[in-house]
């Protein structure tokens, strides 16, 4: 979470200069009004994807299908972020003022982080699964069930969701609901504090580098075993291909930005001193808002790569289409017909 102390080995005069000055001025701009198109595209157009995908999502699941599973559980997730996605609106739309409280700040921020990391373990999780189907296939059918995916699934929720409720447990409100000085901002506290910047470090490290490399042996052995396999046809070898160049393209798009600023943020708050430190976080403070704001994209990504590259869900999403489209022209035969029935007995 992006909330911050200064570094402890700065003197008591320091100190006192740092808490009587701004650390990071954030001023109004026209920065506020890009962020907040962001998230109203982000807002619409992952609703809007992910409430379409839904229903053929769950047909796979009723159908045991595995990878229904993983990606059912990929869009409640996404779903909840989505729903608090107008506080966020409101909030840079009063040009990063938070006016709805300390609690409704704390909820989003949770929501927020919660949603990102449960995305990247889900991820890791479809990517082990497509990794064991293609290396293992006739293991595979006896030791994959059901059972396993939702046991991974719950797994994933109680512990990212354990984990930040920890951090909001030991953290203090107001840090991340900074209301000094009238400056009422939303996980956006200057300067850092220690425990966050460690927090941060255990971020990067566990819920970004992990999943990684996790991601990049599974998907070098996937390839590794679909080039060599003669018995793939050439349209089932591109459906691999492009569900790993998708996942990977996720991870360096929406989440490895971000977390190489955090870590960077995190590095010169432990190895420079407190105005060195401070000119750091005012030069990066844009960046790092983008880098956030670009993280919230994998709502939308998540349905459209993994729906279109499933056959079943694609197939399903047809279905809803063609059923959606007989209703209509039903509906429309049957206005007819009534109304030349209501003219004949008129």
């Amino acid at each position: 979470m992006n909330v911050s102390v200064m570094p402890q080995n700065t003197t008591q005069n320091t100190t006192q200069n740092t808490t009587d000055n701004v650390c990071v001025d954030i001023k109004k701009s026209p920065i506020s009004d890009l962020l907040m198109s962001v998230y109203i595209l982000v807002f619409i157009f992952g609703l809007v994807f992910n409430v379409l995908t839904l229903s053929p999502i769950w047909q796979q699941v009723r159908q045991q299908n595995i990878l229904g599973i993983f990606l059912l559980n990929l869009s409640l997730s996404d779903l909840l972020f989505i729903f608090t996605m107008p506080l966020w609106i409101n909030y840079y739309h009063q040009d990063h003022h938070w006016e709805l409280g300390v609690v409704s700040c704390s909820i989003a921020g949770f929501f927020y982080y919660s949603n990102m990391y449960i995305s990247i373990f889900l991820l890791c999780c479809i990517s082990v699964d497509r990794c064991i189907v293609v290396t293992y296939p006739l293991r595979s059918k006896t030791q994959r069930t059901s059972r396993y995916a939702w046991v991974m699934c719950v797994t994933v929720y109680v512990v990212v969701v354990v984990m930040h409720i920890m951090v909001l447990i030991h953290d203090n409100l107001k840090d991340a609901h900074d209301d000094v000085k009238g400056n009422d901002r939303c996980y956006e506290t200057y300067p850092m504090e220690k425990n966050i910047a460690w927090f941060n470090l255990i971020r990067v490290a566990i819920g970004f580098l992990l999943p990684l490399l996790v991601l990049a042996v599974s998907y070098w052995k996937v390839l590794a075993t679909v080039g060599q396999s003669p018995g793939m046809s050439a349209q089932a070898k591109r459906k691999v291909r492009m569900l790993s160049f998708g996942v990977i393209g996720i991870f360096s798009i929406c989440f490895a930005p971000y977390h190489i600023l955090l870590l960077t943020r995190s590095l010169v708050y432990f190895y420079s001193d407190t105005r060195s430190y401070c000119n750091f976080e005012q030069d990066m403070h844009f960046f790092f808002s983008c880098m956030l704001a670009l993280s919230s994209l994998n709502c939308v990504v998540d349905p459209v790569l993994y729906a279109l590259v499933s056959n079943g869900i694609r197939e399903e999403v047809r279905l809803c289409c063609r059923r959606h489209r007989r209703t209509r022209t039903e509906g429309c035969t049957l206005s007819s017909y009534t109304r030349g029935r209501s003219n004949n007995l008129i």
